[in-house]
């Protein structure tokens, strides 16, 4: 378990910077396929190749039908099925810890100048970027970019997780037999091989594929999710635009004009005031009293 260690801590790091799909996905890593593959399938595939017995005394038979029943082994498959799996999360980690320091940056340079003029403090606001993905309590609102590289290391999950579950189905089933048959050279001719514990190798199998499903599955939902809220967001932005028309419809331009003459009336009454006093134009805005003005 000890050289899962490193890859455990870096993986933990990722907790405060994913949604809560994203941390169950991580405990489903942890506990069905590292703690699994670390404690009970690299016992129980301890003796594969010791225990692969051939029915014949040829030297060399042995290790060729071997390599032809197991081109790679079932426990390094698996680690590096893991390892490939969790690069992507480690590539965004990479990225968060990145826009992290630079928000960082800024406002450390924002600090240092706030102490200049207003006029000053205008500029700089408008040089610097304010942070935008940091919140007040430290995590990472994921949006904007980070919400594109979440996305993407997503997809790349789901890729590598298919790859490697058809792959395995392509190297040697979902299952294994008790006996195989092996007629290559330098065999004289076909012999019968036997591994030992298949029934309970194929149990280890069929735990590790189950895990591996349900971690695609996990991806898949999260993408759905991280997708939705996206759409929903922008959906949101739209409604909140208010467009204005340029020219206006035709059932509503004889209010247009009527507002408008009345805008100008009330402009022409505000330059007679100039010559005849307040008193004259409180006269003429009395109900009523619809002579022209005369300046």
């Amino acid at each position: 378990m000890g050289e899962w260690d490193l890859l455990g801590r870096l993986l933990d790091k990722v907790q405060s910077h994913s949604t809560v799909i994203g941390k169950v996905w991580l405990t489903v890593l942890f506990v069905f396929r590292i703690l699994v593959l670390s404690t009970g399938a690299e016992k129980v595939w301890g003796d594969e190749q010791a225990d692969f017995v051939c029915n014949t005394k040829q030297p060399g038979c042995e290790n060729v039908c071997y390599d032809f029943a197991f081109p790679i082994s079932h426990v390094r498959f698996w680690a590096l099925q893991i390892i490939a799996v969790a690069t992507p999360t480690l590539l965004y980690l990479g990225y968060v810890l990145h826009v992290i320091h630079i928000e960082k940056k800024v406002k450390e340079r924002m600090k240092k100048q706030a102490e200049l003029d207003d006029q000053a403090m205008l500029f700089l606001r408008r040089s610097y970027k304010i942070p935008k993905y940091t919140k007040s309590s430290g995590k990472v609102n994921i949006r904007g970019r980070l919400l594109r590289s979440y996305i993407l290391h997503l997809v790349a999950k789901i890729g590598l997780e298919v790859l490697f579950i058809v792959g395995q189905y392509f190297l040697y089933g979902f299952t294994l037999d008790p006996r195989y048959v092996c007629s290559r050279s330098p065999c004289p001719h076909q012999v019968d091989c036997f591994l030992s514990r298949p029934t309970e190798k194929s149990v280890i199998i069929w735990f590790m594929l189950a895990a591996a499903l349900l971690s695609l599955a996990l991806s898949v939902l999260e993408l759905l999710y991280l997708c939705g809220k996206a759409a929903k967001e922008c959906m949101t932005r739209r409604r909140d635009y208010t467009v204005t028309p340029v020219t206006p419809p035709a059932s509503h331009r004889k209010a247009y004009t009527l507002k408008d003459d009345v805008q100008n009336r009330v402009n022409l009454e505000l330059e007679g005031c100039k010559f005849g006093g307040v008193n004259e134009l409180a006269g003429k805005m009395l109900p009523g009293n619809t002579e022209e003005v005369h300046i």
